[in-house]
């Protein structure tokens, strides 16, 4: 039997120059949308002639059990908290993560390889940007994994494809994160860099949010990863 393939998210789409050859997937977080993070692409300082497609999902909405059953935008159920864990629905993770699959695949049939392409994510959108993109069967640009998590080590064990094995990542995080601890976000990169992935990790004196320092440096990166560095 065929798997059928799911209905294309909408999206808002900034392209920073004609016909680009690179493409960014930015995930948002737990009740937000696409357009939470689609402002900071002109402060990201990409050279003027890097033509970069970035592409902002808006998630499906949802009841958020830990929320009280409250409905809102977002790529998978938190069940509940327990100490710093998250308990997750993992089968929402599996249906957002063909959702983010076919993402990548509209890029690589408008023209833009795989090699080109960087998945980004803030929050639980972080949390798919690790887990699609270390599972994701063609190597990737780059991972970009803001305030985040692992959500699901065993699936990820699982399931993670050697194409992305050594997929450089960006991991960062607000030290005085009161949303999602700091510890959560340095585990996920301890235990990724004791696999061997190449991960650099940055804190911000900051809570759950983003910084002109942090946007700059991711700014940094994508250039050096897009070949411009």
């Amino acid at each position: 039997m065929t798997t059928p393939t799911p209905a294309l998210l909408s999206c808002i789409e900034i392209e920073t120059a004609p016909a680009p050859r690179h493409a960014v997937i930015w995930l948002h977080g737990l009740g937000a949308d696409g357009g939470d993070f689609a402002p900071i692409v002109p402060e990201l300082g990409l050279p003027a002639d890097l033509a970069v497609r970035f592409v902002f999902p808006h998630a499906t909405t949802m009841p958020i059990t830990c929320n009280n059953g409250y409905v809102m935008r977002a790529w998978y159920d938190i069940l509940y908290f327990d100490n710093i864990s998250r308990h997750v629905d993992l089968e929402g993770i599996k249906t957002s993560r063909s959702q983010i699959d076919a993402l990548i695949q509209r890029e690589i049939d408008r023209g833009i390889p795989a090699a080109n392409i960087v998945l980004a994510g803030f929050s639980q959108g972080g949390a798919m940007a690790y887990t699609t993109g270390l599972t994701y069967p063609h190597t990737l640009a780059g991972i970009i994994a803001l305030s985040t998590y692992l959500p699901s080590q065993d699936y990820l064990a699982e399931h993670r494809h050697p194409a992305n094995a050594q997929t450089p990542i960006f991991a960062a995080h607000g030290s005085f994160d009161n949303v999602v601890p700091v510890a959560l976000g340095e585990m996920a990169a301890k235990t990724l860099q004791a696999h061997q992935q190449p991960v650099v990790w940055y804190t911000y004196p900051m809570m759950h949010s983003v910084c002109m320092e942090e946007i700059a440096e991711i700014g940094t990166w994508l250039t050096t990863r897009f070949g411009r560095g």
